[in-house]
């Protein structure tokens, strides 16, 4: 991997701090076999030492760390940056390359997300609102009806009354997850809104049971499973805000299902829904009164891009997509466009194995050409230039010779032509689009170079420098970035990438005990954001207490081909463990410091379930495993997430199901190793259901494992000090053969 010119500086200083990357590692190896280290009891200094690298350490020991544009009016915006002086803000005037100190008025956002601030209103009740684009209304739900506040008189008024109990309008539920915040798009001229009857009235339900003194609290509420015949279903309506008139969509109900994630509503969004503009006055037919939508089936293998008449409900089917796996429009966005004024529609397959963009005719559905091509993969269209027929898009892989999951910013024509990088610099690029597309920030770093943040016109040109991050204070605190390396999946031929961290004060003489930090996917990877990050979870601080820790993006996870996203579709049990064993014997194989013979594993969620699947499925290869949060069989979890990765629920004449492959149930009585399995009580996104059929399989099979269960804590605890610190504990006594000193108390918990 490249030095990049805006980290050389950096890089030249802190040589003495700074690992080589992968390639340059060692290349004087110890002339004598390595000598493993020699177990003795760690202190209360050494889990200290670890735990300056805690992210509640290391994140406010970096300043002027990237840029999260709030946009104004005449292409300004205010951002806020933590510096030498503490948190300020500053004004950019983008036409004038300006930059000034800036006070927001009381109220405004702090930054965060990029954007103009706005978009949801909080009324009186501090409730959940969406505001029309006008900004003269909100819209909020009351009693599983849907209502309207004026936001300058107040006065409110419902426009739906037929709502029920699980029947209600604009509300969100999918199970795993839901809020209050309505599901509505408004459309452009603030006079009607697109929304949903959410039908879960046959639903199954699922219950929690609080730990109390005296009599507990039950929780219960519609959980959908794998195979349950009744699932979250939706009924389209659109509502006219000045008449309260409603239209029902002239169709049968859609499954809950969207084309992004396993949600109908995506980053806070109800996805796969889009109005055509606004007609201009005096505008002759119906192309300001179009709604277009996508229908997705329960198996996510079948999408169908739909026009809707407004007015009158009527709905046209313009294409669809049929797949063998499941279908996605995007990565983190929905790529497709329907373009009333043009007559045209962009759409977003992978069928030639990649992510590209292509081009129909609204009214026929007929394809008329595809518009990107080659490898790599479009992630997120940003911006439709009808006029000029340009797409603006970021994209990942498309550039030799750098690392696949950098993110950069593109543009093409319409035709296909005219492909051009506007942002070159080889790094992960972070975009955010001012509102008149005339302008962008762009932040750009890898995991191991900090961010640089820069405005730049539509062409990519770079017009002022905002930020250079300053990791002075960081290095000065004895951190290190991670290792990149890449090494070869299951196949031998395919490359995969991933992270090392080894202790600050490696020893390349000894021998260490290595770590898989795991989440295996399908939706997401071990690393996430190639972004530059002071931590990783807890990655540095395992590996300060004498371990080599590694994250590993497998086959199966995305950002990659179709083909390495489908790898083990069906097969959920398969959890990339074949792709981390081979990456870690070939990072054995270059390097006599890691100790093969001691590997352990750890993740939460997902990466809990790979965890024991690990220490099941392949007992001679992982010694420990701190398994946190897992979903160990999936017709235990929320059918939308399951039944995309492994298919509908299909039971065989002999009793078997497809979806025993992916039961760790039904493999615990394999365990040779040490395993910790932890669970919340509360556990709403998966429930701990998960884990106790696990710990009866256990049972049964006469293993020895250890357990903690969290009372009355949900999904998130596996970054609670406590957690943390048996996790680390575990890791010592089971894979290092050392004492951990007893009971540390971390300064986060005090």
């Amino acid at each position: 991997m490249r030095v990049h010119l805006f980290a050389a500086a950096l890089i030249a200083s802190a040589a003495a701090l700074t690992p080589r990357l992968d390639s340059q590692v060692f290349a004087q190896q110890p002339t004598a076999a390595a000598a493993q280290v020699a177990p003795r009891a760690l202190t209360r200094d050494d889990y200290a030492r670890a735990e300056k690298f805690m992210g509640y350490n290391t994140t406010p020991l970096v300043l002027r760390s990237g840029v999260a544009p709030v946009w104004l009016d005449d292409d300004r915006f205010w951002y806020r940056t933590l510096t030498e002086n503490g948190s300020e803000a500053f004004l950019i005037d983008a036409a004038k390359r300006t930059r000034e100190r800036y006070t927001p008025p009381a109220g405004t956002p702090a930054g965060g997300r990029g954007g103009r601030g706005g978009g949801q209103a909080t009324g009186a009740e501090a409730r959940p609102e969406v505001l029309s684009p006008d900004g003269t209304r909100a819209v909020f739900t009351r009693d599983f009806n849907l209502w309207m506040r004026d936001v300058k008189t107040g006065a409110e008024k419902p426009l739906t009354k037929d709502g029920e109990k699980d029947f209600g309008y604009a509300t969100n539920n999918a199970g795993w997850v839901k809020n209050d915040r309505p599901v509505v798009v408004w459309s452009p001229d603030s006079k009607k809104v697109a929304t949903l009857q959410h039908d879960g009235r046959n639903v199954g339900d699922m219950y929690l049971v609080s730990t109390e003194v005296g009599h507990p609290r039950l929780e219960a509420w519609k959980y959908p499973l794998p195979g349950d015949e009744h699932i979250f279903t939706i009924h389209r309506v659109v509502i006219d805000t000045d008449t309260g008139e409603m239209v029902r969509l002239s169709m049968a109900p859609d499954p809950h299902r969207s084309t992004l994630c396993d949600h109908v509503v995506c980053g806070g969004e109800w996805v796969d829904v889009q109005w055509s503009p606004a007609a201009p006055a005096g505008a002759s037919g119906d192309k300001g009164d179009l709604l277009a939508f996508v229908s997705t089936s329960r198996d996510h293998k079948h999408s169908a891009l739909r026009v809707a008449q407004a007015s009158t409900g009527e709905v046209r089917t313009v294409l669809e997509e049929a797949v063998d796996t499941f279908f996605e429009s995007g990565t983190g966005r929905v790529n497709w466009r329907v373009l009333p004024a043009s007559n045209e529609v962009i759409w977003y397959s992978k069928r030639d194995n990649w992510g590209q963009l292509y081009l129909y005719d609204l009214a026929t559905g007929a394809l008329k050409h595809q518009i990107t091509s080659g490898e790599g993969n479009v992630t997120q269209l940003l911006h439709v230039d009808e006029a000029n027929r340009q797409l603006y898009f970021l994209g990942v892989g498309k550039e030799k010779g750098r690392d696949p999951y950098f993110a950069h910013f593109y543009r093409i024509g319409f035709d296909g032509k005219g492909l051009q990088l506007l942002t070159p610099e080889d790094a992960n690029h972070t975009i955010v689009l001012s509102p008149s597309r005339r302008y962008f920030v762009d932040t750009y770093s890898t995991p191991v170079e900090p961010p640089v943040s820069v405005l730049r016109d539509i062409t990519g040109a770079v017009l002022m420098t905002l930020e250079t991050a300053d990791i002075t204070r960081l290095r000065a605190a004895g951190w290190q970035p991670p290792i990149p390396f890449t090494v070869k999946a299951r196949d031998g031929v395919t490359d995969l990438y991933g992270l090392m961290y080894r202790p600050t004060h490696f020893d390349p003489s000894k021998k260490y005990p290595i770590i898989n930090h795991i989440y295996p996917g399908p939706q997401s990877g071990s690393i996430g954001s190639r972004n530059f990050s002071p931590t990783r979870g807890d990655t540095q601080p395992i590996a300060e207490l004498g371990f080599i820790v590694v994250q590993i993006d497998g086959m199966g996870t995305p950002s990659r081909s179709k083909a390495f996203h489908d790898a083990y579709y069906g097969n959920m049990g398969d959890n990339t463990l074949p792709d981390q064993i081979a990456g870690m014997r070939e990072l054995a194989a270059r390097h006599p410091w890691i100790d093969l013979d001691r590997a352990g594993i750890y993740g939460h969620s997902g990466g809990g379930y790979a965890t024991a699947s690990a220490l099941f499925r392949h007992p001679d290869f992982f010694k420990v495993g701190v398994s946190q949060a897992g979903n160990h069989d999936n017709r235990n979890y929320e059918d939308d997430w399951a039944e995309k990765w492994q298919g509908l629920l299909v039971t065989r004449p002999d009793g078997t199901t497809n979806y025993d492959n992916q039961a760790n149930q039904l493999v615990a009585g394999h365990l040779k190793g040490k395993l910790l399995i932890a669970h919340g009580t509360m556990d709403a996104n998966v429930p701990p259901y998960n884990t106790l059929v696990v710990v009866d399989a256990l049972i049964k099979a006469n293993k020895d494992f250890d357990l903690i269960m969290f009372p009355n804590r949900g999904h998130g605890f596996g970054s609670e000090p406590y957690m943390v610190r048996r996790r680390w504990d575990y890791f010592v006594k089971h894979l290092l053969g050392a004492d951990p000193p007893k009971e540390y108390e971390f300064r986060q918990g005090r």
